[in-house]
C-alpha cells in the first residue's frame, strides 16, 4: 500500500520548487499537530480518539541533551515511554508506568529466560535514574515483558517499532496519575510557552486529558538518522461501539464542534504540520461514500496536486482497512460538518478530483522526511500499550 503521507510530503517538496507566483510556498517544520480517530470494529470493537504532539527539536520538546544521548547511545533501545495506562503489560494494573524497550531477536532466541531478564534489567536500570530525574518521577523496578508481535500491529500494517514486534520492556512503575496531572507535568517540562499558549491541537489534548478514561504516554524513539530522536506526546481516550457504523464526526469524539491549528505555525504556510487522520478498521469489505464534498485534487498517483486546498485524501478508500487524512490548506480551523465522513459497502466510491498538471516560528531546519513521516497511535489494547509509528522511510525496521 503506497503512503499518503509520503505523497503529501512529495507533493509539498515539488510545489516549494514550482509553485506559482500566486501561490503560497509549503514549508515542513519540526513540530506537529494530529488528530486521530481509529474506529475498531475487526479487533477491539471501540473507537479511539487521539492527540499527538510530536517534534523532532529538542527546542520543542525540551528532553535533557544528556539523557537524549544516552538513550541513543545505549545499544537496542528502540523506544522510551512513559504512561498511565491502566494495564501498561500483563499483570501491571493502576500504575504509572516507564517502558524502556528494545530489540534484540538474538537475547530472544536464547530461549534464556534468566539471561533475558538480566540483560534488559541492566540496559533499564542504566537509564532509569535520568528518566526519573528529567521527568519528575520516582518509578522502581517492577518487572521485564517479552512482547510478541501485536495482532493489531499487523492490522494496520504498522512496524511496531517501540512495540508489538518481538521487543522486550523493563517496566519501572511508579503511583498512578491522573491524566489531567501527568499531561500538565509533561508538558510543563517538555513544550515552551509558544506552543502550550498557541492554542490549536494542544487546547484540545488538554481537554481530552480530562476525560475520565483518557490515558496519556510520552515516548522518546531514538533513530539513526542525524543522531535525532523522535519525541510524541499523545492523549487518548476510547469509547464503545455499539450497533453499525455510517457515519464518522470525528470531533464529536473530542468533545469539540470545531478544530483550530496552532497559532505557532501562523508565520508560514505549513499544510502538512496539522492534519486530521480517520481509519477504519472493518471485518467486512467497507468504503468511504460520502466526504461532505471535501476532497483534495490528486494526481493520478493520488499524491495531492495543491496543498493550498482544504479537504480529504483517501488511501485506501476502500477494503477492511480504510483511511483518510484531512489537509487544512491555507484554512487555520475545521468544523465538525467539514470533517463529516460516511462509510458503506463498497458498491459507492467518493468522487476524488484528478488533476495530473502542475509566538516564536517553527523550526525549520531542513528535517529528515523520512523520520518526520509520523502517525502515532497509542492503543491500549488489552493488557499491552501498542505505540506504532508510521515512518514509511523505516517501516521495516524493527520488523520480523
Amino acid at each position: 500500500m503506497k503512503s499518503v503521507i509520503v505523497g503529501l510530503l512529495i507533493s509539498a517538496v515539488v510545489m516549494s520548487t514550482f509553485a506559482g507566483a500566486y501561490a503560497q510556498q509549503p514549508q515542513l517544520a519540526t513540530y506537529r499537530e494530529t488528530a486521530q480517530v481509529l474506529v475498531d470494529e475487526k479487533i477491539q470493537n471501540q473507537t479511539t480518539a487521539f492527540v499527538t504532539l510530536s517534534s523532532t527539536s529538542p527546542l520543542e520538546m525540551r528532553v535533557p541533551t544528556t539523557l537524549d544521548q544516552k538513550i541513543a547511545n545505549t545499544a537496542n533501545v528502540t523506544s522510551i515511554a512513559i504512561t498511565n495506562t491502566d494495564s501498561c503489560v500483563p499483570g501491571v494494573t493502576g500504575q504509572t508506568c516507564v517502558l524502556i524497550t528494545i530489540y534484540s531477536p538474538a537475547l530472544i532466541e536464547s530461549y534464556n529466560i534468566t539471561k533475558i531478564q538480566t540483560v534488559t534489567r541492566t540496559i533499564g536500570d542504566s537509564l532509569i535514574g535520568d528518566i526519573n530525574k528529567a521527568f519528575l518521577l520516582d518509578a522502581t523496578f517492577n518487572s521485564v515483558y517479552i512482547r510478541p508481535k501485536g495482532e493489531l500491529s499487523g492490522a494496520l500494517g504498522t512496524s511496531g517499532a517501540l512495540s508489538g514486534n518481538r521487543t522486550i520492556s523493563a517496566v519501572y512503575t511508579a503511583p498512578q496519575l491522573k491524566s489531567s496531572y501527568l499531561f500538565d507535568q509533561l508538558t510543563s517540562i517538555l513544550l515552551p510557552q509558544q506552543i502550550r499558549n498557541g492554542g490549536g491541537f494542544y487546547d484540545v489534548a488538554r481537554k481530552l486529558s480530562d476525560a475520565t478514561n483518557s490515558t496519556v504516554t510520552f515516548a522518546i524513539t531514538p533513530t539513526t538518522t542525524n543522531s535525532r530522536s523522535i519525541y510524541q506526546l499523545q492523549v487518548s481516550a476510547h469509547s464503545p461501539i455499539k450497533g453499525e457504523v455510517t457515519a464518522i464526526r470525528p470531533l464529536d469524539f473530542f468533545g469539540i464542534s470545531q478544530l483550530n491549528r496552532s497559532s505557532y505555525f501562523s508565520g508560514g504556510f505549513f499544510p502538512l504540520n496539522s492534519l486530521v487522520q480517520v481509519s477504519v478498521l472493518s471485518r467486512n469489505d467497507t468504503s468511504i461514500t460520502s466526504d461532505a464534498g471535501n476532497t483534495v485534487p490528486t494526481n493520478s498517483q493520488g499524491i495531492p496536486t495543491d496543498l493550498n486546498k482544504s479537504g480529504w485524501v483517501f488511501d485506501p478508500s476502500s477494503g477492511q482497512q480504510v483511511t483518510g487524512i484531512y489537509i487544512f490548506g491555507t484554512t487555520t480551523s475545521a468544523t465538525n460538518d467539514d470533517l463529516a465522513l460516511t462509510i458503506g459497502p463498497p458498491s459507492s466510491q467518493p468522487n476524488q478530483q484528478t488533476n495530473s498538471s502542475s509566538g516564536g516560528a517553527p523550526h525549520t531546519d531542513n528535517p529528515d522526511y523520512s523520520t518526520y513521516v509520523i502517525v502515532g497511535i497509542v492503543i491500549a489494547g488489552g493488557a499491552a500499550v501498542y505505540l506504532f509509528m508510521r515512518r514509511r522511510g523505516l517501516e521495516n525496521q524493527n520488523s520480523g
